[in-house]
């Protein structure tokens, strides 16, 4: 067991050597433009390595990313004492907080919040458990719909993550789903099935890193190169209906049958209002709300893009900014809800209110992980891990190019796990690709292209400082930790059977053949891992 004392002590330790290295560095003289000495070496990694190591050892992921930012800050001050307390505050948490960008998405999740204690409060989210009661009747039912849920919100992984979890999290309780299996189908339908969805955020990003080429078109054609998306989705339905569980995974589920959802006693989400059992409250109470969301946050996304100005509907979508249109689309969803809700006289107005604030409350945890991610990356960013990234991939792409596809999803992978970011990866490795062989081998681009979406969703899958794991965890209202850890092995063997699909993507060049192979291998490891005795079996205790 890894206790508190060994833990502060590792903090201690940590922060230890990185004084020493800091002293190391070679002192730069002051220019215009500060420059660190540690600027595009292997040390910008160092931060992220460092918040994340500490997060899986100690636990604690508020301190494990605040130690993470320091380390981050003092690499680029080089000891300096005051650049390293504005560094961290003025170019990391304030910048972060200053982004639209960010402050867009923040918004969201608040509105969100707010929406999910409103169906809560209102007997919505009760009835649609009572309505889905009586047609779900087993375990397998109960996450094969939350699978079919995920699948159909696939514009954007916040909303989605969000979205599923309040609807499907009484779904899951009452027939006794752990909340480490709810988060990670949550998880694993979002992302993953917004990077091979056309119309989604996800897409819009990845058009607008393509240059020079059209992008909408690479998007389409990358889809079933994309292994790691498309396997994790086989593998999340196969070990469903196996009924079979692996790695940390199993304990969950166990204790889940007995009637312990948590197994852990981390509770971030225990002060969360609880559903009402209000049975003024009807199915349409939570299908209205919900739909008026979905339509409301594509509306806004087109809006952002141009569509309403003469844009046509494919380019509008592609040039949409998702933070601003998500946050337009939820607050006019929020309005209708309200709204309904008064002329259904299932709520008073005082009470809709009163719902705001709650939500808000709901979202801290969150919320406060999220910053202190962005914070993170803003120190990755200043130490240059990206030119650093850059270089590695461009020194290697001259061998080996049937292998390329596997290196870049191996490297898009770490960049992200390290980083937590799935966009920042794209914008990086995308445009190193697009150069590499946009003049030799187009069908070469394309699967590489792809490889680098898959293993920045990979990456982001793997990570405890990926926004997407942070929201899939609030959405199944999951100790964040737990989410990570039992995610972890589902989310490496499918990397791993990825990682081979994509050697043999790079020889024979065509999906035909390469995705059939990527699936046949899925099913082959998941029947191993079962014949090796490596599973435990879970059965609803009657």
């Amino acid at each position: 067991m890894f206790s508190k004392k060994n833990a502060s002590r590792l903090l201690s330790a940590v922060f230890l050597m990185t004084l020493v290295f800091a002293m190391t560095a070679l002192g730069a003289e002051e220019e215009a433009e500060y420059v660190p000495s540690m600027y595009a070496t292997f040390w910008a990694l160092i931060p992220p390595i460092v918040a994340i190591g500490l997060a899986l050892l100690t636990k604690e992921v508020y301190s494990s990313l605040f130690v993470g930012i320091l380390v981050g800050s003092i690499l680029y001050s080089g000891l300096n004492f005051e650049l390293t307390v504005t560094h961290m505050f003025e170019d990391g948490i304030i910048s972060v907080l200053s982004d639209s960008y960010n402050v867009g998405i923040l918004v969201f999740l608040v509105i969100l919040g707010a929406m999910v204690s409103l169906m809560n409060k209102a007997g919505g989210s009760a009835a649609f458990g009572r309505f889905a009661a009586d047609r779900i009747h087993s375990r397998v039912g109960a996450q094969l719909a939350t699978i079919f849920l995920g699948v159909l919100i696939f514009i954007d992984d916040y909303f989605n993550c969000l979205t599923v979890g309040s609807v499907m999290r009484p779904v899951a309780d009452k027939f006794q789903v752990s909340r480490a299996k709810l988060s990670y189908l949550i998880d694993s339908t979002a992302a993953p099935i917004c990077i091979i969805a056309p119309i989604s955020s996800w897409a819009a990003a990845v058009t607008g890193f393509v240059e020079g080429e059209d992008g909408f078109s690479i998007f389409m054609r990358a889809i079933p190169y994309n292994f790691y998306a498309i396997l994790t989705i086989v593998m999340m339905i196969g070990m469903v209906l196996l009924r079979e569980e692996f790695g940390p995974m199993s304990r969950h589920e166990l204790n889940a049958v007995k009637g312990d959802l948590y197994t852990t006693p981390g509770r971030p989400y225990g002060d969360a209002e609880e559903i009402s059992q209000d049975t003024r409250g009807t199915v349409m109470d939570l299908l209205i709300p919900i739909g008026a969301l979905i339509v409301c946050c594509v509306i806004g996304m087109l809006y952002t893009g141009g569509f309403f100005s003469g844009m046509d509907f494919v380019t509008a979508f592609s040039q949409s900014d998702a933070s601003l249109g998500l946050t337009l689309g939820s607050f006019f969803g929020l309005i209708i809800t309200v709204g309904l809700y008064q002329i259904r006289r299932v709520m008073s107005f005082s009470d809709c209110m009163a719902c705001i604030p709650e939500g808000f409350k709901a979202m801290v945890p969150a919320i406060m992980i999220l910053v202190f991610a962005w914070t993170l990356k803003a120190m990755t960013d200043g130490l240059g891990a990206d030119v650093y990234v850059a270089g590695v991939v461009e020194a290697s792409a001259g061998a080996l190019l049937n292998f390329l596809p596997a290196i870049i999803f191996v490297v898009g992978a770490l960049l992200a796990f390290a980083t937590g970011t799935s966009w920042g990866t794209f914008g990086i490795l995308i445009p190193i690709v697009v150069a590499v062989f946009e003049n030799s081998n187009p069908e070469l681009m394309i699967i590489s292209i792809s490889a680098c979406m898959a293993g920045a969703v990979c990456g982001d899958h793997c990570s405890p400082i990926s926004d997407t794991t942070i929201m899939a965890s609030a959405g199944a209202q999951c100790e964040h930790v737990n989410h990570v850890m039992t995610q972890l092995p589902y989310a490496v063997t499918c990397a791993c059977v990825s990682f081979v699909t994509y050697i043999i993507a790079g020889f024979v060049q065509t999906p035909w053949i390469s995705l059939p192979a990527g699936i046949v291998l899925m099913a082959g490891t998941m029947i191993f891992i079962k014949l090796t005795g490596s599973t435990v079996s879970v059965e609803k205790q009657n």
